[in-house]
């Protein structure tokens, strides 16, 4: 008698030949994936052969020499060995092509390369798809849509509003100092930058230091900055769906949460004032709208012009960008004159000269401090707020030594090694104003704390306006001195940062 197939004996007989069948076809899989990582890896061999870099492991990459608190002092050695550009090859065969010659990054950054996605799409799920990460012609029509919300005409009256945001923090210190001398700068900056955008840019009037409520919002901020840089840096969190089911994957989430938040409550609490219909009259005359008016005119008034979610990137984007970036420039530029402080007195002169008590700065005051300027910029050489930039091939190219590279590598303009590359910069480690001293000349992209080209920082202005403004009220105050116990140890997240914090001793003036 034939056994049927829906008898037991038939399922115990087909049972071995589904997982001989799945078998084969996870090995079949298998074998394509090592055989397209294999062909990959190969081709970058050879299109970076050019290239040279110290030896690779073929899974590892440079993982072992780039130990987690020695990487930005292992890139300097390199950068003293390989000219102009070197491979780091992070595991398998993801690379960067590391580029910190101003040749090399004058030739990248006068094309339009788009970002290198691989690595910045771990940060849409918290600022979305906004300037940051567009491509193409969106990201066009957005710069263009947004560029009026950075107009001189614009940027004059939010000075006045740095002051008042910067004299609270100097009154959080004052109480401070009375009880100890040491504080650590980088979250109290934070709030003020904080403070300072959503008043400049987003007209939300709130006792933003003050308020317990926004500290959740730098913490977020400050979590999400350090998974970005641990995940891009680690083989097996690349997969979304993987990485979700991690611990760091779950604190990533929250912490968009927490982010979204904050923000959608900025958004909510214009758009409820914008409500009447005399108010949005009354902002559509204004003759320089601030940031949000701007996406959010755009969006009443052609409702396919910036979808809900358009709007919350943008705001999310220029959120983190517009106060985390700053506070890590104002934090450095503090600590520099901190540690240099014959340099920290011919500014506060220049200040007071110009200044008096401080009461009262404008924005014509801002272009009369060259050697507080100097300092600056030199600060923000020695430690730029944004290490580095990534962008990704999309046509061949050709450097001026004549090396070249092929369409699809990705290349990672390293701002942090170009400002310490001694070929570019004489004894680069040492700080010296002078070198920005006027009628002193450098390479057009020796210098690129704000990018450069088309891409470049479209709030640099309104950037540099709040460091000089943060840094002349604050000397007027107090005397900065560092902390020998607690010398900070920078830390390149998205923005610069410092493991130990930044910690200084404050004299009250």
């Amino acid at each position: 008698m034939s056994i049927t197939m829906s008898s037991p004996m038939g399922l115990l007989g087909i049972i071995p030949g589904l997982f001989q069948v799945a078998f084969l076809l996870s090995l079949g899989f298998l074998l394509i994936k090592v055989a397209g990582f294999y062909l990959r890896r190969q081709w970058l061999l050879k299109a970076l052969q050019q290239f040279p870099s110290p030896p690779s492991h073929w899974l590892f990459g440079h993982k072992y020499e780039f130990q987690a608190d020695q990487e930005l002092e292992q890139i300097l050695k390199w950068v003293d060995k390989f000219p102009s550009a070197f491979p780091r090859w992070m595991w398998g065969s993801e690379v960067f092509l590391q580029v910190y010659d101003p040749d090399y990054l004058r030739v990248i950054l006068g094309r339009s390369d788009p970002k290198a996605m691989g690595s910045y799409r771990f940060l849409s799920p918290w600022i979305g798809e906004g300037l940051v990460l567009l491509n193409g012609p969106t990201w066009f029509q957005h710069r263009r849509m947004l560029t009026p919300a950075f107009h001189y005409d614009t940027l004059k009256p939010y000075v006045q509003l740095m002051a008042d945001s910067v004299q609270v923090m100097l009154e959080k210190w004052e109480k401070l100092v009375i009880q100890d001398s040491h504080v650590e700068l980088y979250e109290h900056v934070s709030l003020m930058t904080l403070d300072t955008i959503m008043k400049c840019a987003f007209s939300y009037q709130s006792n933003t230091q003050m308020n317990r409520s926004t500290q959740p919002y730098i913490k977020a901020v400050d979590v999400l900055s350090k998974l970005f840089f641990s995940r891009v840096r680690n083989a097996f969190h690349q997969t979304d769906m993987i990485y979700r089911l991690t611990p760091e994957g779950r604190l990533n989430h929250r912490a968009c949460e927490v982010a979204h938040k904050h923000t959608d409550q900025v958004i909510k609490q214009r758009k409820a004032y914008l409500q009447e219909e005399r108010e949005l009259e009354k902002v559509r005359r204004k003759k320089n709208l601030d940031f949000l008016d701007i996406l959010l005119c755009a969006k009443m008034e052609d409702g396919s012009s910036l979808s809900d979610q358009d709007l919350r990137a943008e705001v999310d984007t220029f959120m983190f960008e517009g106060h985390d970036t700053t506070a890590s420039g104002i934090s450095w530029i503090l600590y520099a004159l901190a540690t240099h402080p014959k340099h920290q007195q011919s500014c506060r002169e220049e200040v007071q000269n110009l200044l008096g008590d401080g009461s009262s700065i404008s924005w014509d005051h801002l272009s009369q401090m060259p050697y507080t300027t100097m300092c600056i910029k030199e600060a923000l050489r020695i430690y730029p707020p944004v290490p580095s930039i990534g962008r990704v091939l999309s046509k061949p190219i050709t450097f001026p030594d004549g090396r070249s590279l092929p369409k699809g590598i990705r290349v990672s303009l390293n701002i942090y090694a170009l400002h310490h590359n001694p070929k570019v910069w004489s004894n680069p480690e040492v700080f010296d104003p002078f070198r920005f001293a006027p009628g002193s000349t450098h390479h057009s992209h020796a210098f690129l704390p704000f990018s450069g080209g088309s891409r470049n920082c479209i709030g640099k202005q309104f950037a540099m306006n709040e460091m000089k403004v943060a840094v002349a009220l604050t000397l007027l105050r107090f005397e900065l001195s560092p902390d020998p116990t607690r010398v900070p140890n920078p830390l390149p997240k998205i923005v610069l940062g410092s493991r130990n914090g930044i910690h200084l001793h404050l004299k009250k003036l």
